[in-house]
């Protein structure tokens, strides 16, 4: 049995990773104040960011979802792996050799099993590529590649490959690298039969179907032969633990870069259209893989646009086939329009020509065009809808505008709508007013419809209170669990003040004179999860280097309650309401001092409140207690003196 990963090479990866660079791999990030970037968050559908990472803490939060952590928990979620697989993933990146328990490497088998997959995709390309490019046997797809204008260099670039018609061809190659049968079926690179294993791709022209990462993780295969047995033009990888096919985009590893930076995507239909777009200078287009465009790809695609309420509009352009099956699809996207923040846009060529075949017939010139000349969805959704009614007849006029009102209505940008109620109303034939009256109609009809939605989801039929209030314990009979504390309400200023202390205490650690934290007890703090963090902070104190970030936060994590680790990591990313000190980068003297005495001192003010009003209980009490009366007065005059002290300071 492989043994545990050295916990100092577990270190060192969590240290040499760049958290940034591992999340920016998924998320376009953007500042969000010193030393601070935020964007989309990965894990939950959001239009307003609420991902936050700070770099040099080697920490990540969403305040959307309250997921939070450190950047193998990042790796770990975002990959779902195992915590092993996820330092191994990295350690990877890294170039890193790990060391094992007892000095015991693991058995090849053990190395975690999305690597050995990745793995065996990565030598099944290599061995795909070469056979296309060198094999008499697979003339006929160099033939296919040819006639679309793709030459060799085209395949290495998108590492078009020859899957052999042998049919144990890729087994046999991927045994003599040292792959199990198993790992093989699971990859969804064979398929297990009476007589053994087959090649689940045979005679075929394959793409590599690679994550965001640019890591292989499935293959796209076109039909090439007439006498496959295999009916269907394409065949894609099936669902493995690596390959999930409504949230991979064909593509998206080559067009990442330039889909953040330009903040447009461009959705196109196959892999050769993607071919085509980036050859002919359009670099964002990506395709989806045997499956429709979906709400999983919508939100991988944000994310990498930065598509949040606040911002300049960001652009999504699907091409579509101009044939029924093309206007059925573009229709399905229409009906996700809402999931964007930024409106879509639709580019359809007058003869029906999708990317490639438009990049054969005109050159590259003619794919930008095509491109550039994309009209809004709202428009195309109009005017596919009112094509299937038949305008001559009054009744088919009325239908029509019936059908189109809701799309008009459905416009998020209101001042967009009085100028499509005309040009849909020239379409129709119809009078301005009388297409107004049907889209007013249908707007209410759709407030109606949100109405009741939001009334249902107010009286719990959803399982949850609408709103931004919605309290996160209601979810447990409307209490906390056992062992979970209270969500801190910010709305209070006391509480305010608290929360930021434990920013900075987190966060810069060393702005604190020696023996300053022990002037604070959990009590200085009123809400219970900030008692519990700085519980741990507590702790961590007498042990702990402060004098790495990251280090110090794991230690506060590992000394505080389980409950509170999300908070920890909250306040670990959350940016200070304050401007940094432009010499040390650290919050001003001024600011953390007066933080630190206004804490006390609300502290200090509820202890002599809680001890007079014992005090005046003592009095009127029918036994009163002389000792605990001169007890509490001596513990009055001590904290008093402490109150007058630090007013005397901050005067």
């Amino acid at each position: 049995m492989a043994g545990l990963i050295n916990s100092e090479d577990i270190a060192a990866v969590k240290a040499r990773s760049s958290i940034e660079d591992v999340v920016r791999e998924h998320v376009t990030l953007r500042s969000a104040g010193p030393g601070s970037l935020k964007g989309l968050c990965p894990f939950h559908d959001e239009k307003t960011p609420s991902f936050n990472i700070r770099p040099a803490v080697g920490a990540w939060h969403c305040f959307g979802c309250g997921e939070g952590g450190d950047v193998i928990s990042f790796v770990q979620k975002v990959d779902h792996l195992s915590f092993s697989e996820a330092v191994e993933r990295l350690a990877q990146k890294l170039g890193m050799e790990l060391r094992y328990e007892n000095g015991d490497r693991p058995r090849e088998e053990g190395l975690g099993r999305r690597s050995r997959l990745i793995e065996a995709h990565r030598v099944a390309e290599e061995y795909y590529t070469e056979l296309l490019l060198g094999s008499q046997a697979a003339r006929q797809g160099r033939d296919f590649l040819r006639a679309r204008d793709f030459n060799s260099e085209h395949v290495r670039q998108f590492g078009v490959g020859f899957a052999p018609r042998g049919g144990e061809d890729l087994v046999r190659h991927l045994r003599a690298k040292g792959f199990t049968d198993d790992e093989l079926v699971t990859a969804g690179l064979a398929g297990r039969g009476a007589r053994g294993l087959y090649d689940r791709f045979r005679g075929r022209l394959v793409w590599p179907i690679r994550d965001i990462t640019g890591d292989t993780v499935g293959f796209g295969a076109r039909r090439l032969f007439d006498d496959d047995r295999i009916e269907a033009k394409y065949l894609n990888t099936s669902e493995t633990p690596i390959y999930k096919k409504s949230t991979v985009l064909y593509g998206l590893d080559l067009a990442k870069k330039k889909i953040s930076q330009g903040r447009q995507a461009v959705v196109v239909e196959g892999y050769t259209d993607v071919m085509a777009c980036h050859l002919a200078g359009v670099d964002t287009a990506v395709a989806t893989c045997g499956t429709a465009f979906g709400a999983d790809h919508i939100k991988t695609l944000r994310r990498l646009m930065r598509d949040e309420a606040g911002l300049a509009p960001a652009k999504v352009i699907f091409t579509f086939d101009g044939d029924a099956a093309g206007q059925k699809a573009a229709m399905r996207a229409f009906a996700d329009d809402e999931k964007w923040t930024s409106q879509s846009f639709v580019a359809v060529e007058k003869s029906g020509k999708d990317p490639c075949e438009l990049r054969q017939a005109g050159g590259d010139p003619a794919v930008q065009a095509l491109i550039e000349d994309a009209v809004p969805m709202f428009e195309f959704a109009a005017r596919t809808t009112i094509k299937r009614f038949d305008l001559a007849t009054a009744e088919g006029r009325i239908q029509a505008v019936r059908a189109v009102a809701p799309i008009v209505a459905s416009i998020r940008d209101r001042s967009l709508q009085p100028e499509y109620t005309r040009e849909v109303a020239g379409m129709l034939g119809l009078d301005v007013e009388q297409v107004a009256g049907e889209v007013s109609r249908a707007g209410k009809l759709k407030v109606d419809d949100d109405s009741r939605a939001a009334r249902s989801a107010a009286d719990g039929r959803d399982g949850h209170r609408a709103g931004p209030g919605r309290d996160p314990y209601e979810e447990h009979g409307g209490a906390p669990e056992a062992g979970v504390f209270p969500v801190p309400d910010r709305r209070d200023p006391v509480v305010l003040a608290e929360r930021q202390l434990l920013q900075v205490l987190l966060q810069f650690p060393t702005v604190f004179k020696p023996g300053a934290i022990d002037l604070l007890t959990p009590e200085s703090f009123s809400a219970p999860a900030h008692r519990a963090v700085f519980d741990g902070i507590r702790i961590a104190h007498h042990g702990a280097d402060r004098g790495s970030t990251g280090a110090w936060i794991a230690a506060v994590t590992e000394n505080a309650p389980s409950p509170v680790a999300g908070l920890v990591s909250e306040l670990a990313v959350d940016t200070l309401p304050t401007r940094m000190d432009p010499n040390t980068g650290l919050p001003t003297s001024r600011y953390v001092g007066e933080l630190f005495d206004r804490v006390r001192t609300i502290a200090l003010t509820r202890r002599i409140a809680d001890s007079m009003s014992e005090m005046r209980r003592l009095d009127h009490g029918e036994t009163p207690s002389p000792e605990r009366t001169r007890e509490l007065g001596m513990q009055l005059q001590t904290l008093q003196r402490e109150l007058a002290a630090i007013k005397a300071g901050m005067g």
